[in-house]
């Protein structure tokens, strides 16, 4: 954490200093509608912007104490920590490092049948983990308040209908309506240049804008239980998955704290249609079940927190914005949706939180840019470019999984293979594990915002399109052990990483200085080109220097300025943007299979590889970010 850039500030450090920029409230940039994952994440990054007029509304009355989702993905504690907050996630949170298999032997009593790691070694610095959902969305919540911004999220404010006018330059107009407002009092209108509904599955902003879920139930059934019980299930406190011979089963999830376990009970099928079994289901009916798949263990409960009903089904938007097919490319969107409000699924794989996350971790930043001026409004065209595909994607994994853990038959087997058994299960679990960890997501080659892939062999280890896998480092200044995907900030920013060539620091044929010579006074330089003049140098990009050498072998005043800048009020130097390989233990270069000629790795601001290119392709480099950015005046 950087803190005292602007002069010293004493107590808590995570309380910026209040900005105190009055804004026109007729009228307000952003509109975040929902405090569930999708919305919080949204609110947490805007909140950074006090330049940024933002409101944030919830239909609850109070924020949400129980229930709903509790997996967070490796992916997206590696988001966290772009906001400062994994440590806190981690600190609450319960790891989950093996996946435990049980079936039936000959007499139908239950057996551990095999086990394996809960996550791919080297996948993420960061471990899949358990925490409940109103924690975790408590976290941003808290963290828009301690913002400059100050964002404070308004309960009990229900949106009742959307009006997109004709006029694209004017307002939208969001009908809300407050808790205890008398049926007799007008809806209460809130102006706002974009809105993004993260409503939910019942979403008004969808509604508002004539676009349904489409898709199909299961007509299966399942009971989910927080419960505090006493059993002599050896594997209560790993996460598991019990199948029986009816293909029905239980999994379980040790929750946080040690004592609490979730339960994903199969209650069987249901009737198409069915509109009654939620409400005459009972937490009863989910523990009898639960006791039968147990057997021959015991299952007693003590408490039950929170339980609730569901059914599995696989439903998705035709598009996750205001904008038609046959208008695209003639207008910009305005409104958009994310997370359950554009997607719902079942929560077999542990996506649907993280998923709805990383909708608004891409759309933040492109809305952030657009207000700010540093790109034209057809940026946001790539939200739904980028994320409606994924939605899709994960909506096939989910079906396809979802009837694989049950025992079923996925539709995408062959008939002759039947349905999977148990040895079966355990290979198609493994088999997913990138995708339950979060870093399958693939923006395609070539779209607006990826790069070629003419130079992918000098980054093999960074795949353009794919989320930046951070590797340990050693920072030159201070040569304190590091991981360089810890530099990444929900800041909006763009980073560049280069990777040096074998050229001493100090030589005038060192590639990464002429580089840094480039960037720093060129014309057509994009950190020229598109920084705000009187703004700090890396107020828009970021840029850091690896080289190949050791700490020990230069000093952080030989590096090129871009690299050692001078910012702030009072023109300090951050001596953070500089590291080297750890050399006694992993050289990043190796790890991450770095050309030893050098490479720049170009970062988008949520943490997706955008271009990988030599260290002087400057029209490559210029030619990129004049595809979505403006230039300043």
């Amino acid at each position: 954490m950087q803190i005292h850039l602007n002069g010293f500030h004493h107590g808590d450090p995570d309380l910026k200093p209040d900005a105190q920029i009055a804004h026109d409230t007729d009228v307000v940039d952003v509109l975040v509608v929902g405090s569930g994952p999708a919305g919080s994440i949204l609110a947490a990054q805007l909140a950074d912007f006090p330049e940024i007029s933002t409101r944030f509304i919830e239909r609850r009355e109070t924020p949400m104490t129980l229930g709903q989702a509790d997996g967070v993905a490796c992916r997206t504690v590696e988001m966290f920590n772009a906001f400062d907050l994994a440590h806190k996630l981690l600190r609450e949170a319960y790891q989950i490092t093996e996946t435990v298999f049980w079936g039936p032997d000959e007499k139908g009593d239950i057996h551990r049948t095999g086990r394996v790691p809960d996550t791919e070694a080297g996948l993420s610095e960061f471990p899949h983990v358990i925490v409940n959902q109103a924690r975790l969305q408590q976290y941003l919540v808290d963290r828009a308040a301690a913002s400059p911004s100050r964002l404070q999220c308004e309960y009990g404010m229900e949106v009742v209908g959307i009006e997109v006018p004709a006029d694209h330059d004017q307002p939208l107009e969001v009908k809300v309506r407050r808790a205890g407002m008398a049926e007799s009092e007008p809806d209460l209108v809130i102006k706002a240049r974009y809105v993004v509904g993260c409503d939910g599955a019942r979403s008004s902003i969808r509604r508002g804008l004539g676009l349904e879920l489409k898709g199909d139930s299961m007509n299966h059934a399942y009971g989910v239980l927080d419960v505090l019980a006493v059993t002599d299930f050896p594997d209560i406190r790993h996460k598991a998955i019990i199948r029986t011979d009816g293909a029905g089963g239980i999994g379980i999830i040790p929750r946080e704290g040690g004592f609490l376990s979730r339960l994903y009970v199969d209650l069987g099928p249901i009737e198409p249609g069915d509109q009654t079994f939620r409400t005459t289901a009972t937490k009863e009916m989910i523990v009898e079940a639960a006791q039968k798949y147990f057997t021959p263990y015991t299952f007693e409960p003590k408490e039950i927190p929170w339980w609730s009903i569901y059914e599995v089904a696989q439903r998705l938007t035709d598009r996750m914005d205001d904008v038609p097919e046959d208008e695209r490319g003639s207008r910009s969107p305005r409104v958009f949706i994310a997370g359950d409000a554009s997607h719902t699924h079942s929560a077999k794989a542990g996506q649907g939180m993280n998923v709805s996350m990383q909708d608004t971790f891409n759309l933040g930043w492109k809305l952030v840019s657009v207000l700010l001026g540093r790109s034209p409004q057809s940026l946001l065209d790539t939200y739904n470019e980028e994320r409606r595909p994924v939605a899709k994607e994960l909506i096939e994994f989910d079906r396809y999984f979802a009837a694989a853990m049950g025992g079923k038959r996925p539709e995408t087997m062959d008939e002759k293979e039947g349905r999977p058994d148990l040895a079966g299960v355990k290979e198609i679990f493994q088999q997913a594990g990138r995708y339950t960890a979060g870093v399958a997501t693939h923006y395609p080659i070539g779209s607006t915002l990826i790069g070629d892939d003419a130079h992918q062999k000098l980054a093999n280890g960074y795949p353009i399109g794919y989320r930046f896998h951070s590797a340990p480092v050693v920072r030159l200044a201070d040569a304190k052990p590091y991981h360089l995907g810890h530099v990444h900030k929900a800041d909006a920013r763009w980073r560049l990483f280069a990777f040096a060539d074998q050229a001493p620091a100090t030589s005038a044929e060192s590639k990464l200085g002429a580089l840094g010579e480039w960037l720093m006074t060129d014309p057509e330089s994009p950190v020229v080109k598109y920084t705000p003049q009187g703004a700090d140098i890396d107020a828009v990009f970021d840029a850091h220097a690896v080289y190949q050498q050791g700490f020990q072998d230069f000093d952080v005043e030989d590096v090129p300025r871009i690299f050692l800048p001078t910012k702030g009020a009072l023109g300090l130097k951050d001596y953070e943007k500089v590291f080297t390989p750890d050399l006694e233990n992993e050289d990043i270069f190796d790890l991450r299979e770095i050309d030893r000629s050098g490479a720049l790795v170009i970062v988008r601001p949520d943490q997706y590889v955008a271009h990988v290119l030599p260290l002087d392709a400057y029209d490559e480099i210029a030619a990129y970010f004049a595809r979505f950015m403006t230039p300043v005046s």
